[in-house]
């Protein structure tokens, strides 16, 4: 089951809202659900916002009281490939999300947590709730956040990043936007969904050529810009870009004795 939902929202302005739809697992995340997610997100990439039936902004957002736990990590118990590629599927929709013409609003009602706090650095605008848990407790199973770090140093500066990466502890709603890892908070799932919807609806009725535009130079400012950072005299690339070089840091640890060792302790809940 793909557990995952993609509908479009006519009303004032078309949004395509792409939904994490598993809630009695807390949407946690699944390769198939990430691979939706991707294909979603790059089908979008190729839409024509002009024309008036057509997506003009994206809202991210989950079924029930969770946006996402973050990764399935039960999937893990028998597979031994099961983490990378949930490590690669997540760096490949952060980085599909980003590099959209169409503005992406996200909605992290009740937590955000772990992989589904890196799909934060993937939005222009995030609405969460006052008590939502948000963070990256990844360090104690012996897996390294690193694939985050890029989108994170963007949203809330060096300093809040280091604390954020290296605490385990989890943040809540009121403490992210102080932060700066989210810019509202709501009083509940219901309200905090609503607000991003309006948001994205708002988003969606500006012009599109000028929001694009927009768009596309906040992308080549941004630090995790996919644009290459070095050639060698041939025009080969010599040195990844930051958003690749952060997956591989994560992925160097995946198999260690440390998460052979600490990553059971997540099934065993």
């Amino acid at each position: 089951m793909q557990a995952f939902r993609a509908d479009t929202i006519l009303a004032s302005a078309p949004v395509r809202v792409l939904r994490f739809d598993r809630p009695e697992k807390r949407n946690a995340l699944t390769p198939a659900m990430l691979d939706a997610l991707w294909h979603e997100a790059k089908a979008l990439r190729s839409i024509d916002a002009s024309e008036p039936a057509q997506p003009r902004a994206i809202l991210l957002t989950g079924t029930g009281d969770v946006f996402c736990a973050g990764f399935d990590l039960s999937l893990c118990q028998h597979d031994d490939t099961a983490l990378a590629t949930l490590l690669t599927g997540l760096a490949r929709c952060i980085a599909a999300l980003r590099r959209q013409p169409l503005p992406v609003v996200l909605s992290a009602h009740g937590a955000a947590v772990a992989g589904a706090c890196a799909l934060l650095g993937a939005a222009d605008c995030i609405v969460s709730t006052r008590d939502a848990k948000i963070g990256y407790p990844v360090v104690k199973l012996g897996i390294s956040p690193a694939v985050s770090a890029p989108t994170l140093v963007e949203q809330a500066g060096t300093g809040v990043a280091r604390a954020r990466l290296l605490d385990t502890q989890l943040v809540s709603g009121e403490q992210a936007l102080a932060l700066g890892l989210v810019h509202e908070v709501q009083a509940d799932a219901s309200a905090c969904e609503a607000r991003a919807l309006a948001l994205a609806q708002q988003l969606a009725s500006k012009p599109p050529h000028a929001l694009q535009a927009t768009r596309r130079w906040c992308q080549r400012l941004a630090a995790l810009d996919d644009a290459p950072t070095a050639f060698d005299a041939e025009g080969a690339l010599r040195t990844p870009p930051a958003s690749e070089r952060a997956l591989q840091a994560s992925l160097t640890l995946v198999g260690g004795a440390e998460e052979r060792a600490m990553l059971p302790a997540a099934w065993k809940r």
